[in-house]
């Protein structure tokens, strides 16, 4: 090996070892302080665990969620009270259900954060109702607290709770006598146990009293009530005359419309037990009256009734749902009858309060159609003619008794349709029987042809099922007020206006023309002598599944202010006297009516006997619901058509859905639905959807 080769690395020399130093000794560390307690939370000695229903509206989040209570907040922490917890890393607000020993969860539990407070706003009663709205109507327990719980006013809960009122003496019901069963029922009510009845009020009849007596009934045996109206108006008289059988203090009237102090003062006073009976318009559907005995719905069939807000409970359903679950009483009462509350009698779970013929016939006012032979043979334009001679003469005679007369004329603002161009029966789809009309537009420059606005399907060879004609015609939408032309047709009789912009209460019992809007009646002292029903064709032509049983239902609310036919009551209706509505209204029975239009939908397949749920939204992303639906065994789907406008590229910009199920299914449909929202909340899709179960505005 030469030197100029790289020496190997094994033929290197080691390095000499140099003895190690030795090692220090490290000194000892101090011993660590223990870490401070300040600021740890311990868990409370008893029942640790609370189930919290979060306020997040969001289907997907609709049940309680574990928390641990902190020992501090052991006492404040009850069920029902508010509380604050820390959810996905924000503070939100959210209601204690219940404590428990154990949870599900295997993760450590977050700590309340604080009682908001101790006041037990949501029992587990109250609780249980509104899980059952929610489960029904398709939506989440979120939505429904929001209608059930007033906001919170701190100074108010502050104050020091109301004395109990003291019990009223049992009323006298001797004025129930006139109706079958009237008695049977306040008897029932009296002893406690469940009854359930539909109440058709005789005409004249003093209704706000009766109710009154009905609710002084259970309070005397130290029980709730719950009674609920459409409007103010009905809501002024139904409280006036509880004061007089409960007292001022035994009787709350809970509206929307209060002040946030007072409206949540008179909601404590119920929930504590001051107060026994509840009077209010929808926001007192909810009212958490203690021990109830009574729930009373009147007038079923307006629609102030169905809450606007998500997920649009119906007065009637809500209280029903109490009544049964409190087993406790359930009236349904109105001078008309609904389809519903005509089914609730045909099922057998009501029974029937109503007078006899011989009383019915004694409190109703005579009703006259404007197309009965001797009109036409003394006015043969008595048929078109908006106000015939007969409606005159009904007017100068009740001006001739010193009485004033109703002028009832329908309201602007109805959805136009399509009709028999013939008979004017309303026209319907052969495929699913929905309402016709005319989508607008063009194709190839003709004007697009009829179509359904349930299923979407064109209607191009229309044939009447009544008369045979295959020609249409447009439903007039509306009626102008006609205050001018009957005040020139009665010179010096003074002309009032009752709509709304200046809805009237009552008016005194002197000769007036007192002109108004379904709805807005007042109350005449003494009763009106006359009441003109004006353009009944608007009403019953509009398309809408209710459009016969509203306009009966807004008729016979005119017509019971009217005085006795003995008495020279009269009611003129512009209206053709063979109609099914007419001959109801004119021999003032309502309950057949009611069955008739029962019959009708179950045939055709729409609800009552039918339950329905409407989706509506963009195409996408009602698309992307119905795709994620796996419906019950009689499901169907009709739809989507379009709502509303259209882009530029000629597209809806929103759709509508309707699913039918037989009524049986009614439960699987609310859950099926509520479950594909629930998933679709879970994708985080960003595009809205409306779901509502039995809409009223199904057309």
């Amino acid at each position: 090996m030469t030197s100029s080769e790289p020496t190997p690395l094994w033929d290197l020399p080691e390095p000499p070892r140099s003895t190690p130093e030795p090692k220090a000794t490290p000194a000892k560390k101090p011993a660590r302080k223990p870490r401070s307690t300040k600021g740890r939370q311990t868990p409370a000695p008893e029942l640790p665990v609370a189930k919290i229903a979060v306020d997040i509206p969001l289907a997907h989040l609709d049940r309680t969620f574990d928390y641990q209570v902190p020992e501090k907040l052991h006492e404040s922490a009850v069920p029902g009270c508010r509380v604050r917890v820390r959810f996905a890393g924000q503070l939100v607000d959210g209601y204690l259900i219940e404590r428990t020993d154990t949870t599900e969860y295997e993760r450590k539990l977050a700590y309340l954060e604080r009682v908001t407070s101790s006041e037990p706003v949501l029992p587990p009663a109250l609780h249980a109702v509104c899980r059952s709205v929610a489960d029904r109507y398709a939506g989440t327990l979120s939505d429904v607290l929001r209608l059930a719980l007033p906001p919170r006013h701190a100074k108010t809960e502050a104050e020091p709770p109301a004395e109990p009122a003291p019990t009223p003496p049992a009323p006298d019901v001797s004025a129930w006598a006139r109706y079958q069963r009237g008695e049977a029922f306040l008897e029932a009510v009296t002893e406690g146990g469940p009854a359930n009845a539909v109440w058709q009020a005789l005409p004249g009849e003093d209704w706000p009293r009766r109710l009154a007596e009905a609710a002084a009934t259970a309070a005397s045996q130290g029980r709730g009530a719950v009674l609920v109206v459409p409007d103010h108006r009905d809501l002024t008289r139904v409280h006036d005359a509880c004061i007089e059988l409960v007292g001022e203090q035994g009787v709350a009237a809970l509206i929307a419309g209060l002040g946030p102090a007072e409206r949540y003062r008179r909601w404590l006073s119920v929930l504590r037990g001051a107060v026994r009976v509840v009077v209010g318009t929808r926001a007192a559907m909810f009212a958490p009256v203690k021990d109830p005995g009574l729930f009373v719905v009147w007038d079923d069939g307006d629609d102030l009734h169905l809450d606007p807000h998500a997920p649009y409970p119906h007065v009637r359903d809500v209280l029903m749902d109490r009544a049964h679950a409190t087993k406790s009483a359930f009236l349904v009462g109105g001078f008309a009858r609904t389809a519903e509350a005509q089914l609730l009698v045909e099922s057998g779970w009501a029974q029937q309060i109503q007078a006899d013929r011989t009383e019915l016939r004694a409190a109703a006012p005579r009703v006259t159609p404007v197309g009965e032979d001797f009109d036409v043979a003394r006015d043969e334009a008595a048929r078109v003619a908006r106000l015939p001679a007969v409606a005159f003469e009904a007017a100068r005679q009740a001006f001739a008794a010193g009485l004033p007369a109703l002028v009832q004329v329908p309201r602007r603002g109805y959805v136009p349709g399509l009709s028999c161009g013939q008979c004017r029966t309303p026209a319907h789809c052969r495929r699913c029987a929905g309402p016709l009309a005319l989508p607008g537009g063009s194709v190839d420059g003709a004007p697009r042809p009829p179509a359904c606005r349930w299923c979407g399907v064109p209607e191009t060879a229309f044939r009447c099922p009544a008369c045979g004609s295959v020609r249409l015609r447009a439903v007039v939408v509306g009626a102008k007020r006609t205050a001018e032309e009957l005040g020139r047709a009665f010179p010096g009789v003074p002309v009032r206006t009752s709509g709304a912009t200046e809805v009237l209460a009552t008016v005194p019992g002197r000769p007036a023309l007192v002109v108004c809007t379904p709805g807005a009646e007042p109350v005449a002292e003494g009763g009106y002598g006359a009441a003109l029903l004006l353009d009944g064709w608007a009403l019953l032509g509009r398309q809408d599944l209710r459009a016969a049983e509203e306009t009966l239902r807004r008729w016979m609310a005119a017509g019971a202010l009217v005085r006795p036919a003995a008495s020279g009551g009269r009611v003129v209706v512009g209206a053709e006297a063979g109609l099914p509505v007419v001959q109801a209204l004119v021999r003032w029975d309502p309950g057949w009516h009611a069955s008739q239009e029962l019959e009708q939908r179950r045939e055709l397949g729409f609800p009552p006997a039918m339950r329905m749920a409407s989706v509506e939204g963009r195409p996408a992303a009602v698309a992307s619901v119905l795709d994620d639906l796996p419906l019950p065994e009689t499901g169907e789907v009709l739809g989507p058509v379009p709502l509303g406008d259209f882009d530029d590229e000629g597209n809806a910009e929103r759709e509508r859905a309707l699913v039918r199920v037989a009524r049986r299914d009614g439960r699987a449909l609310a859950t099926v639905v509520r479950d594909a929202v629930a998933r679709r909340d879970a994708r985080k899709a960003v595009e809205p959807v409306r779901v509502q179960l039995d809409p009223l505005d199904l057309i």
